[in-house]
């Protein structure tokens, strides 16, 4: 883990307050000074650090020039940065936009144990991150009343470089992070919902950016524990030239509690060369993966008590996949007389293979429903920023222009399978898909106690899909939206603050949906075009407020309205469209740090989530099942939103020094969640113990215990309801005697279909520093 050197009023890396005083002459130039004095609240940073208490001045980033005669002197909060803890070229950590808005340390968010390493992304408050299939397939992500699946409307970024992929095979925003290796971490920057410029596709409920170090001590980590978990890990930095290289790789194992072993084999390198500072400097990084597994997909909830299939059994035991990543990617920022400006740009050649049965005898009764999806691509980004500090009828104003692209180019296919063996094909299609973001913000601050954020975000999307075995599903597709956005801060008041934010975001969907025309599966049925941009937009107000020492404590009211929750079904090859969607609720968030060795957070959040209008479409299936309630119940028309959860909570405590006992207990909640549209099915509400127990010396060495599901509860990872059949159903004879109606065997039984979390499960990591 990188060591963080404490200076005062930088305890650990916890922000400092207001940072600087600017002089601004007549001709808009500007220039810092310290300014120990400001009322400014520092931005709320979860980093395990003692708050500090004195400040330190901050020195100047640039030559100052002295004010000249008759020249007025204005405070502008430019935000403190600590270079030891952001990564090199990240930019200035602007103050906080919006309560809900905060940085996470890689320390403390290593200091939580997680069971794969997306989970560590569960230090956001209110996000969960589960997995509903093999160890090596994206997770599947909750907040804000979202079913995100593997990540729409979350956008997510490591080192600048997007992690969500468009136009998927396995569904739009696929954001895969098993090849994230939670050591080299350095923070995590969050926002929630669209408020903000810079922030594009995928963001409307929330972005995470994740930073990484850029130098570290030698490490060397071994891990084992139950169910065959093996990891090595190695890491180590060194001085070249006037910069540091980082090298770190780790090499896994782990067969899971399945009666069909998961056999992950997985294979994990980075390497980092950095120069400079967050404000001043520039960095490159390599990155390599590789992951081979099975997988226990979701199961029916009538194979596990009708006694067919253990809990931890599987329908299908030749379900899997192999996935592999290769990035590169650079990273630039400076400042100068005027403002400062940041760019950077990657690469990524990226492939998946995924094996899937998730409705078993449905569509094939004789060889079942496996199907194969197959994601090939290259993706390529620049983006680049400009920020100015001017004045504005005597106020200090900073302004930011900003142009963001990319471009992938996918090959994609779907075919039926079965034991990964080819049967035929249902869609194969090669697809470009290019886009430009335009945006601008200017924040003026009009007193010491009032500022606002204006700004506005363009969008432009083209898309080229080639389909290889029907031309009526090829196309040409474009589509913009504009986006304007408002923030607006109050106070300090008695070391609490105020925000006030609204804005319209959007989200793309898959390219493929956009232009298809003809069901793959059944060319004669026609079908209705999905829009490649989808418009939300939202509004939030917020508290932040540190008056109880030691406490840092928010509490955010947002409503977030989308125009039609369209995904494209990658078992299916065509779309799926539902109604326009409504949510509202509430986040508070607890951080509190009474003594140096104490670190407790509580974070709850609720969300009232529906479906807007009436579903007349879903209201005449529903009729066509009459007769057979086993088809029937759970699709009634509704306007409940299916997997929306309505509560989520967790709390934790950690305890030790830097040296020492240490040890941590974390609690998460994730309340009942309706299922179907009509309330007919609910998941069970699930409430799971995981902690820590370790010994640390002041040589490096340390010796850890983490133990997951602490008290064995039985519970599930993730709980759907939909339809499906087995071949010991009642229904999958009377559909193969001809018997029940045609509408009747395409639905198939309604059932709950759960992936269960892991029993009790023991890892124990022995760690040395070099």
């Amino acid at each position: 883990m990188r060591p963080k050197r404490r200076e005062p009023g930088r305890g650990g890396g916890a922000l400092t307050a207001l940072s600087a005083l600017v002089l601004l002459a007549d001709d808009g130039r500007a220039f810092a000074q310290s300014s120990p004095t400001s009322r400014e609240l520092p931005a709320i940073q979860i980093d395990g650090s003692e708050t500090p208490r004195r400040k330190r001045p901050v020195a100047p980033r640039r030559t100052a020039r002295p004010p000249a005669a008759g020249h007025r002197i204005f405070v502008y909060p430019a935000a403190a940065q600590a270079s030891d803890v952001r990564s090199v070229a990240a930019g200035a950590k602007d103050q906080p936009g919006m309560a809900s808005e905060i940085t996470i340390s890689g320390e403390k968010l290593n200091a939580h144990p997680f069971i794969r390493p997306g989970e560590a992304l569960e230090a956001v408050p209110g996000l969960i991150v589960t997995q509903h299939s093999g160890e090596g397939k994206a997770n599947q992500y909750f907040l804000r009343g979202y079913n995100l699946d593997h990540g729409t409307d979350l956008a997510i970024t490591v080192d600048g470089v997007p992690v969500n992929m468009r136009t998927h095979a396995h569904g739009q925003g696929y954001a895969d992070l098993n090849w994230l290796i939670p050591e080299t971490i350095a923070e995590v920057d969050v926002r929630k919902g669209p408020y903000f410029a810079d922030e594009g596709d995928f963001a409307s409920v929330g972005s995470v950016h994740v930073g990484l170090i850029d130098r570290t001590k030698g490490l060397a980590q071994v891990t084992a524990g139950s169910f065959g978990y093996r990891r090595l890990l190695g890491m180590d930095s060194a001085k070249v030239g006037d910069g540091a290289l980082l090298v770190a790789g780790e090499i896994g194992t782990y067969n899971g509690p399945w009666d069909n072993p998961d056999n992950v084999r997985k294979l994990n390198g980075l390497v980092r060369y950095s120069q400079g500072t967050a404000t001043d400097g520039v960095s490159v990084t390599g990155m390599a993966y590789a992951n081979t597994w099975n997988s226990t997909d979701q199961v029916p909830l009538r194979a596990i008590t009708g006694g067919l299939l253990d809990r931890f059994g599987s329908e299908d035991p030749s379900d899997g996949g192999n996935a592999n990543r290769f990035a590169l990617s650079g990273r630039i920022a400076q400042t100068d007389e005027v403002g400062s400006w940041r760019a950077n740009t990657y690469v990524v050649k990226s492939q998946l293979d995924l094996f899937n049965n998730f409705t078993y005898f449905l569509s094939d009764p004789v060889l079942g429903d496996q199907f194969h999806q197959h994601d090939d691509r290259l993706m390529a980004g620049a983006n680049i920023s400009r920020t100015l500090d001017s004045s504005f009828a005597g106020l200090p104003m900073q302004t930011t222009f900003g142009l963001q692209s990319r471009y992938d180019a996918i090959d994609l296919a779907l075919t039926n399978t079965l034991r990964r063996g080819f049967l035929s094909n249902v869609r194969g299609d090669k697809v470009g898909e290019g886009s430009v973001g335009l945006y601008a913000e200017n924040t003026v601050r009009w007193t010491d106690w009032l500022r606002t954020t204006v700004g506005w975000r363009g969008d432009y999307y083209a898309a080229d899909v080639t389909s290889r075995f029907n031309a009526n599903n090829s196309g040409r597709i474009d589509a913009a939206l504009g986006s304007p956005k408002f923030r607006m801060m109050l106070g300090p008041f008695n070391q609490t603050e105020f925000f006030l934010g609204a804005g319209y975001g959007m989200h793309s969907n898959d390219a493929r949906g956009a232009t298809t025309t003809e069901d793959p599966r059944d060319p004669v049925t026609r079908l209705t075009p999905s829009p490649l941009l989808v418009r939300t937009k939202g509004a939030e107000v917020g508290v932040r407020s540190r008056i109880v020492p030691g406490l840092d404590s928010s509490l955010s009211v947002f409503i977030l309205d989308q125009d039609s929750e369209i995904l494209f079904s990658g078992d299916a090859g065509d779309t799926s469209a539902t109604r326009a969607s409504r949510r509202y609720g509430f986040e508070w968030t607890n951080h509190y740090r009474p003594r140096s060795w104490i670190d407790i957070d509580a974070d709850l959040a609720m969300t009232h989530a529906r479906l807007r209008g009436y579903d007349s479409e879903q209201a005449a299936v529903y009729v066509s099942l009459a007769g057979y309630p086993e088809a029937q119940v759970g699709n009634a028309p509704g306007n409940y939103v299916p997997n929306a959860p309505a509560m989520v909570a967790s709390a934790g405590i950690t305890l030790g020094e830097k040296t020492g006992w240490f040890g941590t207990l974390r609690w998460r909640y994730l309340a009942s969640s309706p299922l179907t549209e009509d309330n007919a099915f609910r998941s069970s509400a699930i409430s799971i113990f995981n902690g820590r127990l370790g010994y640390r010396i002041d040589n490096g060495w340390r010796l850890q215990l983490d133990v997951f599901n602490l008290f064995n509860t039985k519970a599930n990872q993730i709980t759907y309801a939909y339809r499906s059949l087995l071949k010991t159903d009642t229904l999958y004879n009377l559909c193969t005697s001809g018997t029940a109606p045609t509408s009747v065997c395409q639905n198939g039984v309604m059932d709950y279909v759960l992936h269960p979390v892991e029993p009790l499960t023991v890892r124990v990591t022995i760690a040395g520093a070099f």
